[in-house]
């Protein structure tokens, strides 16, 4: 079921590791629209009117300009009555899927107490959850809407890729940057939507069969894997869907690789030139991250292109027009004191999932299907709060 939004959001206290900028409001909305009364925390990566653009990293905020005008996507939801409360934090450069910012701080994740937030749209996720505003405006390139909907219980929504403007919004890798949404229920991620999208790219599409793919479930954790198959199991049982079937998809590792590549590539024409004026400006993982992207060869970029036009061909062929069942994130929300390598291998893990919407530009909605768990230093994203054990023939089916 899906409760009514509550828009009258509580009055909102400044915490840095959440928020660059508040204000009462940033940016007034329409007086009427089908969003008037709702509150949207922005990332940092938009242009809000009259504010400078920060991206996470305080030196490029020391050199940013006033903006004249909004992103046209902050734009549209202010023209449908929706005022921007604040701006909030983002992992540098959005080059990250984890929520922490050495700089600001690692905002809080108010479902999972002592779990990192998910990011890059950490920020907007943490002031949504908190009942801080009523919508988060985000970005997902590598699953930075939906991996912190996972981590936090939210509705996120990736569109179609190129279906909403960018216009006025940094980049990081172009080919797979899109605008997206968080909400704390599906009523509100959908007037976003609909507020955001040209009304001639909106049509009801009937969709009720859907796939499952092996290799995917294979590829996620043990927990995450099995709470996602039983929540599967009981929307097959209520007879969600006239067809569940299984379908056989790229293996994860794959996908990750043609991914990281292409991204990588794309991320160093963005921010090489301005980080090699600005050395010691970046925290080291991030750091560590654009020299990697830096060093891949035009050769390698080349040949991530091909497997990628392959990998795509694949997707659309073994998903056609079905709903593709998924983890939003390979493993529960990761402690705040996560070592690195397990930091690492979260984020290789996930990115092998949500590449299959950049790959091939679909759109990707993550529903809080069950409540996060509580005290065991994660969320189940898109499971329930009690897993049930299940046998390895039971999970074999998938594959």
């Amino acid at each position: 079921m899906i409760h009514a939004a509550q828009v009258a959001a509580p009055a909102t206290a400044f915490d840095a590791r959440v928020w660059r900028v508040l204000g009462n409001p940033l940016a007034p909305g329409a007086p009427s629209g089908a969003l008037a009364g709702h509150t949207v925390a922005v990332k940092d990566v938009y242009a809000v009117v009259g504010q400078a653009i920060g991206g996470g990293v305080p030196a490029f905020l020391a050199e940013a300009d006033v903006e004249e005008e909004s992103a046209d996507a902050v734009a549209a939801l202010t023209r449908s009555g929706a005022s921007v409360v604040g701006i909030a934090q983002t992992d540098q450069f959005a080059y990250s899927i984890a929520g922490i910012n050495a700089a600001y701080g690692t905002p809080p994740n108010v479902a999972v107490p002592g779990a990192i937030p998910g990011g890059s749209s950490s920020g907007p996720a943490s002031a949504v959850a908190q009942g801080q505003a009523s919508i988060g405006l985000g970005t997902d390139t590598a699953g930075s809407i939906r991996v912190p909907a996972s981590y936090q219980g939210l509705w996120g929504l990736r569109p179609t890729h190129g279906l909403v403007s960018l216009r006025g919004a940094l980049p990081l890798a172009p080919s797979y940057d899109t605008a997206g949404w968080l909400a704390r229920d599906g009523e509100t991620l959908l007037a976003a939507a609909r507020a955001s999208l040209d009304p001639a790219s909106q049509r009801e599409v009937a969709r009720d069969a859907a796939v499952v793919s092996g290799p995917v479930f294979l590829a996620a954790d043990d927990e995450v894997a099995l709470a996602l198959g039983d929540a599967i199991d009981a929307l097959s049982a209520a007879e969600v869907f006239t067809s569940l079937e299984p379908v056989n998809t790229p293996a994860p590792e794959d996908l990750f690789r043609i991914f990281r590549y292409t991204q990588s590539a794309e991320a160093a024409r963005s921010w090489q030139d301005w980080i090699g004026a600005h050395p010691g400006a970046l925290a080291a993982d991030v750091a560590e991250r654009f020299a990697w992207a830096a060093a891949v060869t035009a050769d390698e970029e080349a040949g991530a292109l091909e497997a990628r036009a392959e990998a795509r061909n694949a997707l659309d062929l073994a998903l056609g027009d079905d709903i593709l069942l998924l983890p939003s994130a390979s493993s529960v929300a990761p402690a705040l004191d996560a070592s690195p390598e397990r930091l690492q291998a979260v984020r290789e893990a996930t990115l092998g999932m949500t590449a299959i919407a950049g790959i091939t530009g679909r759109p990707a909605l993550s529903v809080p299907l069950v409540e996060p768990r509580r005290g065991s230093g994660g969320a189940v994203p898109g499971g329930p709060a009690r897993v049930r054990s299940r046998t390895d023939r039971d999970r074999d089916r998938l594959a």
